[in-house]
């Protein structure tokens, strides 16, 4: 069968959905795509049972996984009206760090009546911060025993990744602590089902789970047994062996074959983090060009040739996205979500009236209103941590702050402020990166919000006075699963062939408008004293406000 009749099915799992995409193998065209909404969506007030969630908790259902192969698989192949033999290989991509703990043979715990009740036993999805309290003693110990992660994270261990989790399920539910056989990454055992065999990737394990295949691996166990004598034993649910991007983890399983509608055998790829799958489907398989993966939150990826220590990165790993290159990670916990909060909690009847009478969508009016406002003209400044910060500080406890409101001040006002201050975070991160000694020359964009929202690609060029360039799929983790389904399927010999010649950028540019990058720099002088104020200890206010709040029982369900 020539090249140009086979395909690869790419299949990407984000926060709220599963998407399925085939992709031509020849010229990497998009036959067709189909999402499955997870039934269960985030589980962030109760289980599905109805027990009650502490304050900073999202959980999935993982069998919601299991049915976008079900769902979703063979509606993209009913849509592009293929034969199921011209799919020759299966990449899959996940949020991280997301995990949860099962059985020896990969059942998950959630799905014992005996545990059903406990949210430990649940998917900790990657926003998940009730985890915050372990992250701190984990950072606390691994700085007092010099443990090498402390600087390859940055300076700190995040609440998002898995020994926090993990060591949070220890301390709270020890009984499902003790019934986790295996406790691993989503995006591993979404592979596991897939192929009948526990394979486990690299760049979540370097990137979230202190493992580097330079190092010998994991911190000493007697590290882990200085946090909790009990937490001396969290190596043994894990594996010794973590397998490069781009391998072939195995065929489909018989059972798999029947769920999606493909021939038993197709190779399945190593499972992979959804950020870095995109970076190869943006073209970017060189240093200096930064990977802005646009959505919910952002995360920020860049090639280096050399590995140098940054302040609060999310790793730098030796292979961790492309082989031959260290991988840098940064992010931002909340960019697309705080847009959306404010849809939802703050606009005001009468933009959304201003907005019906335009035949507009309520986004749509405010991004045409706040595009007619100069730089500055509003007197807003507003700092961007509604869901925490994940770069530079590592500190999810922190949250958002506006700044100069008046009696005057109007709905788009309040919008464009919030879009300059994701934008002001992405410039912490990028000067931070350079200052570590990892230059950045370009930003490359991907992800729903380049396409959908022009301002705040221009306020994004205007506050960091680089260039940005946006990726011609809109569905660029699920491109990027289906590069790596190319490799690992034989089709490319590696991930640089495969970008080469199946992903694209679109014509256009953004170009940083000088007068208005002026009166950024402006802001962002303003921007950095608030972030530096309450971000790195001076006035700990949104500590002290959480623990009020905490001892109120707002959020926790109780009365």
């Amino acid at each position: 069968m020539a090249l140009h009749d086979q395909f690869l099915l790419g299949v990407d799992f984000g926060t709220e959905s599963g998407r399925a995409l085939l992709v031509n193998a020849a010229d990497g065209s998009e036959a067709a795509s189909a999402v499955y909404p997870y039934s269960h969506g985030v589980l962030d007030r109760q289980l599905p049972d109805g027990t009650p969630l502490e304050a900073d908790s999202a959980l999935q259902d993982p069998d919601d996984y299991l049915r976008v192969f079900s769902e979703a698989v063979p509606q993209a192949l009913q849509q592009a009206g293929i034969r199921p033999e011209q799919v020759i290989g299966i990449g899959t991509d996940f949020t991280a760090s997301t995990c949860l703990p099962t059985r020896r043979d990969g059942t998950p715990l959630c799905r014992e009546a005996r545990y059903r009740g406990n949210p430990h036993a649940w998917v900790k999805l990657w926003k998940h911060h009730a985890s915050q309290a372990a992250a701190e003693r984990i950072n606390a110990q691994g700085r007092a025993r010099g443990e090498e992660f402390i600087a390859r994270y940055g300076g700190r261990y995040s609440a998002e990744w898995m020994f926090a989790k993990l060591l949070e399920t220890l301390e709270k539910a020890p009984e499902v602590y003790a019934a986790s056989e295996r406790y691993l990454e989503a995006a591993d055992w979404i592979v596991w089902q897939l192929t009948g065999t526990e394979r486990r990737n690299a760049c979540t394990a370097g990137y979230k789970a202190m493992w580097f295949s330079d190092t010998g691996g994991f911190p000493a166990r007697e590290f882990f047994a200085s946090l909790d004598a009990r937490f001396g034993d969290a190596l043994d649910k894990l594996t010794a062996e973590y397998h490069p991007l781009g391998q072939r983890a195995g065929g489909l399983t018989a059972e798999m074959a029947a769920l999606t509608g493909l021939p038993p055998g197709t190779p399945v790829a190593i499972g992979n983090v959804d950020a870095h799958t995109a970076v190869p489907a943006c073209t970017v398989t060189e240093t200096g060009r930064l990977v802005m993966i646009m959505g919910t939150s952002i995360c920020h990826m860049l090639l280096g040739a050399e590995k140098h220590v940054v302040e609060g990165m999310c790793g730098v790993v030796r292979d961790g996205i492309v082989p031959g290159a260290w991988g840098y990670e940064a992010g931002q916990s909340a960019v697309g979500d705080i847009f959306a909060w404010y849809f939802r909690a703050c606009a005001p009847e009468s933009a959304q009236a201003a907005a019906r009478a335009a035949g507009l969508s309520l986004p749509d009016w405010l991004e045409r209103e706040a595009a007619q406002l100069r730089p500055g003209a509003s007197g807003l400044l507003a700092l961007d941590w509604w869901n925490g910060n994940r770069s530079v500080l590592v500190n999810h406890h922190l949250s958002g702050v506006l700044l100069g409101a008046t009696l005057q001040t109007r709905p788009e006002e309040i919008y464009r402020a919030l879009l300059e201050a994701t934008a002001f975070g992405t410039r912490v991160i990028v000067e931070t990166l350079a200052a570590g000694g990892v230059p950045i020359h370009e930003l490359v964009a991907c992800g729903g919000l380049p396409v959908r929202n022009r301002l705040l690609m221009q306020i994004y060029a205007d506050v960091t006075g680089k260039p940005i360039r946006v990726a011609a799929s809109e569905q660029t983790c699920a491109l990027g699963a289906a590069l790596h389904a190319a490799v690992a399927a034989g089709a490319y010999p590696d991930i640089r062939a495969a970008a080469q010649a199946l992903a694209r950028l679109r014509p256009e540019a953004y170009q940083p408008n000088p007068q208005a990058t002026r009166v950024y720099d402006r802001l962002y002088r303003e921007y950095l004293t608030l972030h530096d104020y309450f971000g790195r200890g001076e006035n700990s206010v949104m500590q002290r406000l959480r623990e009020i709040k905490a001892g109120m029982g707002v959020g926790t369900g109780a009365a």
